[in-house]
């Protein structure tokens, strides 16, 4: 199964650290919180990405292609214009990365690349700025067993967000930001069939409005509860919360 991960927003909240570097390219421990996601979903067999590029997107393409150099031990040979690299700490990892504009909207992103998933059965699909340790097998087969065309991971954080109306677990509808009520929101880490993509309008198509509002409306979309750690990364002081437990040893998302 793939999985498509949105990497290309501006990330204006956090400016602090995106006026360099686009915000999935911001470090947790070393590493940007991209990698964090994507251990994630290798944890559980998922390896092949497609990453939606947009703001610096060539900064994400250049840390691929040096890859080893930053996992690896390397000598340079001067002398011979040689590199030997040592101890390869290669990842199983198929990583196609795709520029789906500078100012394009989340859906627009993800029917940018529909090409790249339109012969799967389904894909996962996520946002390149939040840490969960969601068991993403079982996520899948939530999603395989109602058979619907879409999965929401719902999850229960400080009401600042919109929050999912539900029956069940089928989604109904959405409520614009609760005020600390404990409502279900979205937490990203969808399982989608293909033929939700024709729902998507254009490069200006918010994923979050239209299609997932159409979904809920025709009885397609299902919302698998996450109970467990979740963390979006929208701010300096909560990418400082992610470095202080990752730096402590209290990753409650590190799982590999």
């Amino acid at each position: 199964m793939k999985a498509i991960i949105l990497a290309g927003g501006l990330g204006t909240r956090i400016s602090e650290e995106t006026h360099t570097r686009p915000k999935p390219m911001i470090e947790i421990g070393g590493r940007p919180i991209l990698w964090h996601i994507m251990k994630t979903y290798s944890a559980h067999g998922v390896n092949d990405f497609v990453i939606c590029c947009g703001y610096k997107g060539y900064m994400i393409k250049e840390y691929f292609a040096n890859y080893f150099l930053h996992m690896s031990d390397v000598t340079f040979d001067m002398a011979d214009n040689r590199m030997e690299v040592h101890q390869r700490k290669a990842e199983p990892w198929r990583v196609t990365l795709v520029d789906t504009g500078e100012n394009t909207m989340t859906g627009g992103r993800l029917k940018r690349v529909a090409d790249y998933v339109k012969d799967e059965k389904a894909f996962c699909f996520t946002y390149g700025d939040g840490v969960a340790d969601i068991d993403i097998g079982k996520l899948i087969a939530f999603h395989n067993d109602h058979g619907k065309a879409a999965t929401v991971t719902a999850v229960r954080p400080p009401g600042r967000y919109g929050a999912l109306k539900c029956n069940g677990s089928q989604v109904t509808g959405f409520t614009e930001k609760p005020r600390g009520d404990g409502g279900l929101i979205n937490g990203g880490f969808f399982v989608l069939s293909p033929s939700v993509l024709s729902l998507i309008e254009d490069d200006a198509s918010t994923w979050e409005t239209t299609p997932l509002e159409a979904l809920s409306r025709d009885g397609q979309l299902h919302a698998y509860e996450h109970l467990g750690f979740w963390q979006p990364m929208d701010t300096l002081r909560e990418k400082n919360l992610l470095e202080s437990l990752w730096n402590t040893g209290n990753a409650p998302w590190k799982i590999w």
